[in-house]
């Protein structure tokens, strides 16, 4: 997936290797990369991302 344009949280850490990147990709999916392994590259749809961010702003999905 070359050509995208990668994008991270202002939060993450200064060096820049601890953190997640999203990039826009075809249509309505969504490219998600760890910074320190950016060869390996998820994808999904908009929607199922913005469920899963919303479901662990909601209670954690089990994360303590």
């Amino acid at each position: 997936m070359s050509g995208l344009h990668w994008l991270k949280s202002s939060f993450s850490d200064a060096g820049g290797n601890n953190c997640v990147e999203v990039a826009a990709a075809e249509g309505t999916d969504i490219a998600i990369r760890e910074s320190a392994r950016p060869e390996r590259i998820v994808t999904t749809n908009r929607a199922a991302l913005r469920a899963l961010v919303l479901g662990v702003k909601a209670d954690g999905v089990g994360l303590s």
